[in-house]
C-alpha cells in the first residue's frame, strides 16, 4: 500500500530517486508545475508533459470553490478531467485559506473562511480536506497545516506548530490508504531549529509516506531559508521523499537539492511567462525591453522549446508589444521546459558525481548574464 520510494544515487546530501505511484513514476529531484484550477495556465496538459513535467500540483482551496469536489469526482477524478494522465499532488488548501486574513477563522476543529469567489461560507477541517483530495484522486495528498508569515515571535510559531501536528495526525487518521497513493506529513517551525526538530519527531511518529517542509518561502528572504534547509530536511525520515513547498526561483532550488531535498513546485516559471519574463541559461530576460526589438537570436541557445527553435527575440517581442495571448503561451512554455532541463541537468549530475561542477556552471552562467553585443 502506498507509494514507493527507491534513492538511486547521493552525491553530497543531494539525492537522485524515483517516486512511484498509480499514474506513474516521478524522477527526482522534480519540479512540479503548477495547475491551480485544474490547469496549467496558458498550456495545454499534453503540452505540460512536452516540457518533461511528469507530475503536477493542483489546488484543493480553488477546485473545492470550483468547479466542486463532488463535480470532479463525477467525471473521473482530476486525472480524466483535465486529461492529464500522470501523477497529481494536491495541497491541502490551507495556504489559500490562510492567505485570506479577514475572511477567515481559525480554531483547533479546522478554519471557517469565506469564498474569495461568491462569498459563501466553507468550513476545512483535516478531515474535510481528505474527503476533498480523496474525491480528486490525488496521488499525494497533503495534510492540513496552518502556514505562519516569516518573521514571527517564537511563541507564535510554536502555538501555530504544535496544533498543525494535531492537525497531522487527524489527516492521517482520515486518509484512506490504497496502492499507489500516499500521504505527505508537513514540518513546520519557521526559523527555530528546535521547533523544527520537535515538529519532525511528531511527524515521524504519525508515519507519512513523504515529508514536506512548509513554512519556508514566506518573506524570510533566501539566506534564512538556506539556514533552515541546512538542517531541516535532514530531520526527516531519508529513506522517504522531501518536499519543499512553494520554492522556487531556479537558484533556490538549485540550492535546497544540494541540501537534500527532493521535490518543489511553484507558480514562478507560469506567472512569468504571463509578466514578459524568462528564464534561460544565462538569467532572466525581460522580452519587453527594447534590446530585444530588432534581435533574430531565439530566446536561448541550445533550448528545444517550441518558441525557441522556431522564432526570434524580435517576434516575441512584437507579440508582447501587441498583447497577443500567444506571447504569454510561448513564454510559459519555455518557462516550464527551462525547469525541467535544470531538474534534468540535476538528476544527471547526481548520478555522475557532477554535482559540484554542474552548480558551479549554473552560478557562472548566471553571473555572466544574457546582455550581449550583436
Amino acid at each position: 500500500m502506498g507509494l514507493q520510494f527507491d534513492i538511486l544515487k547521493t552525491c553530497g546530501k543531494a539525492r537522485r530517486g524515483q517516486l512511484h505511484t498509480k499514474h506513474g513514476t516521478i524522477n527526482t529531484p522534480a519540479f512540479m508545475p503548477v495547475g491551480t484550477c485544474g490547469t496549467v495556465k496558458a498550456m495545454m496538459p499534453e503540452s505540460v508533459a512536452a516540457t518533461g513535467a511528469e507530475i503536477l500540483l493542483g489546488n484543493t482551496y480553488h477546485l473545492m470553490l470550483r468547479p466542486g469536489a463532488d463535480l470532479v469526482e463525477k467525471m473521473g477524478g482530476l486525472h480524466k478531467f483535465m486529461n492529464w494522465n500522470k501523477p497529481i499532488l494536491t495541497d491541502s488548501g490551507g495556504f489559500q485559506v490562510m492567505s485570506l486574513s479577514g475572511l477567515r477563522k481559525i480554531g483547533e476543529e479546522g478554519v471557517s473562511f469565506a469564498s474569495h469567489v461568491d462569498g459563501k461560507r466553507y468550513f476545512l477541517s483535516p478531515e474535510e480536506s481528505m474527503k476533498i483530495q480523496h474525491k480528486l484522486d490525488s496521488n499525494i495528498t497533503m495534510c492540513l497545516d496552518e502556514c505562519v508569515k516569516l518573521p514571527a515571535p517564537h511563541n507564535v510559531v510554536k502555538q501555530s506548530m504544535e496544533m498543525s501536528m494535531r492537525w497531522a495526525k487527524r489527516s492521517k487518521e482520515a486518509f484512506v490508504d490504497r496502492d499507489g497513493y500516499g500521504i505527505f506529513g508537513i514540518q513546520q517551525g519557521g526559523d527555530y531549529e528546535d521547533l523544527r526538530a520537535f515538529s519532525a519527531e511528531k511527524l515521524r511518529e504519525i508515519g507519512f509516506d513523504g515529508y514536506a517542509i512548509g513554512g519556508l518561502a514566506v518573506g524570510e528572504g533566501q539566506e534564512t531559508m538556506f539556514k533552515v534547509l541546512d538542517y531541516a530536511p535532514q530531520m526527516l525520515p531519508s529513506d522517504k521523499p522531501r518536499y519543499l513547498m512553494g520554492v522556487g526561483r531556479p537558484d533556490d532550488i538549485v540550492g535546497a537539492v544540494l541540501r537534500g531535498v527532493d521535490m518543489f513546485d511553484c507558480v514562478m516559471p507560469t506567472r512569468s511567462g504571463r509578466t514578459s519574463q524568462a528564464f534561460t541559461r544565462l538569467g532572466t530576460i525581460n522580452i519587453r525591453n527594447a534590446r530585444h526589438r530588432e534581435d533574430p537570436r531565439p530566446l536561448e541557445e541550445g533550448c528545444d522549446c517550441p518558441l525557441c527553435t522556431n522564432y526570434s527575440r524580435a517576434y516575441i517581442h512584437h507579440l508582447q508589444k501587441a498583447n497577443e495571448i500567444l506571447a504569454v503561451m510561448l513564454l510559459t512554455w519555455h518557462n516550464v521546459r527551462y525547469y525541467q532541463r535544470l531538474m534534468s541537468g540535476l538528476r544527471k549530475s547526481i548520478e555522475t558525481d557532477t554535482l559540484n561542477a554542474f552548480v558551479e556552471q549554473f552560478y557562472s552562467d548566471q553571473k555572466q548574464g544574457d546582455i550581449q553585443e550583436l
